[in-house]
C-alpha cells in the first residue's frame, strides 16, 4: 500500500466515526485488529471493537475535527492528530458522572497497516485534561 493509500485509509475510517457508521469503521479493521485504549489496556479483535463502539457510543457523542494524517512512506504504519469535540451523556465506569458535560480535547493515534486494512490502533488524549473539562 502506498502512503497515499494509507492517508485515504485513515481519512476514511474518521469520516465513518464522523458519522456514527460504527459497521463501516469495522470494516476498516482487521479481524485480528489490535486496540490499544489510552491509558488503558490492550483489546485485541474486531468483535472487542465492536463492545468498546458501543460503550463509547452509550457514554459518548463525539465528532473528530481538524483531522492531519501522516503516513510512512511504505504506507505500513500511520499517525493522525485530531481535536474532539465531544458531550459527555452518560456515566462511564470508573469516571466522574455525566450530565451533558462539554468537552473540547486534542488526541492522537497510531496505526500499523495490512493488507489494506488497520492492524493497530494506539489512541492517546490527555485523561486530566477531560476529567477536568467535564468537572471531576
Amino acid at each position: 500500500m502506498s502512503a497515499q493509500d494509507t492517508i485515504a485509509l485513515i481519512e476514511s475510517y474518521y469520516a465513518a466515526f464522523n458519522r456514527g457508521d460504527w459497521e463501516s469503521m469495522l470494516a476498516h479493521l482487521t479481524d485480528d485488529v489490535a486496540h490499544d485504549l489510552n491509558q488503558g489496556p490492550r483489546e485485541v479483535g474486531r468483535e472487542t471493537f465492536r463492545a468498546f463502539l458501543a460503550r463509547m457510543d452509550r457514554s459518548y457523542a463525539e465528532r473528530l475535527e481538524n483531522i492531519v494524517v501522516s503516513s510512512a512512506p511504505d504506507g505500513a504504519r500511520a499517525a493522525a492528530e485530531y481535536v474532539v469535540h465531544g458531550t459527555y451523556k452518560a456515566d462511564d465506569e470508573g469516571l466522574p458522572a455525566a450530565n451533558g458535560q462539554k468537552y473540547v480535547l486534542p488526541g492522537g493515534a497510531f496505526f500499523d497497516i495490512r493488507g489494506g486494512r488497520i492492524a493497530r490502533v494506539t489512541n492517546y488524549y490527555n485523561l486530566q485534561d477531560w476529567i477536568a473539562q467535564v468537572g471531576g
